[in-house]
């Protein structure tokens, strides 16, 4: 973490798999009845932060966790996930897709890019992108708070980047997990809240 200020132009907002399939009660896990209503508030709430940095010349990045269609359109799935969420089908966060894309509320994203695992740095071109841009400054925000959250800001931590989560722009599916998962990640980043991390941007 820089201890230097770090331009607006230079900051972008982070959002981890903020997208239909996600959040929208007809998305994939809407239709599975795998909803949570701290995550159904979040892109209400950090859009306020997006504008904030939009007005002040900075970025809007998203993440889009994505199912890769092989052979037939059939998705690519980790043999985890498919314990974990044996109802994702053909056709869920499918690239391209209504599913696939982010919340209407949060577009449009300035970046956007592609990602397989929890962490939006394994094996894409997010750093890549990050860097040609000239990023330095992350606000992270999304889901879960334990597991694509956590692993982006650690792994954004051990590239030099600047990094704050925010406490009440994240969510997972029970609010003591979230708790626990944002304290673990103070040791490696700031924590704000959207409105401090607006009140940062727009002083």
């Amino acid at each position: 973490m820089s201890a230097s200020v770090v331009p607006r132009e230079r900051t972008a907002l982070l959002i981890v798999d903020l997208q239909n399939d996600f959040v929208d009660p007809k998305g994939a896990y809407g239709r599975a009845g795998q909803t949570s209503p701290d995550i159904a508030a979040l892109p209400e709430r950090v859009a306020p932060l997006a504008d904030a940095l939009r007005k002040a010349g900075g970025w809007v990045v998203s993440t889009q966790f994505t199912l890769v269609p092989a052979k037939g359109g059939e998705p690519l799935i980790s043999p985890h996930l498919k314990d974990l969420r044996p109802f994702l089908r053909k056709g869920d966060f499918l690239p391209g897709a209504w599913g696939h894309a982010l919340v209407d509320v949060l577009q449009p994203a300035d970046l956007t890019v592609e990602k397989i695992a929890y962490s939006a740095f394994y094996m894409t071109r997010m750093e890549w992108v990050l860097r040609k841009c000239g990023i330095e400054k992350l606000y992270v925000c999304g889901i879960v708070t334990n597991g694509g959250v956590a692993s982006t800001v650690r792994d954004a931590h051990v590239r030099d980047f600047d990094v704050t989560v925010l406490s009440d722009g994240c969510a997972a599916f029970s609010k003591a997990v979230h708790d626990t998962a944002i304290d673990a990640l103070r040791p490696v980043c700031k924590v704000r809240t959207v409105a401090e991390a607006i009140a940062e941007v727009s002083a």
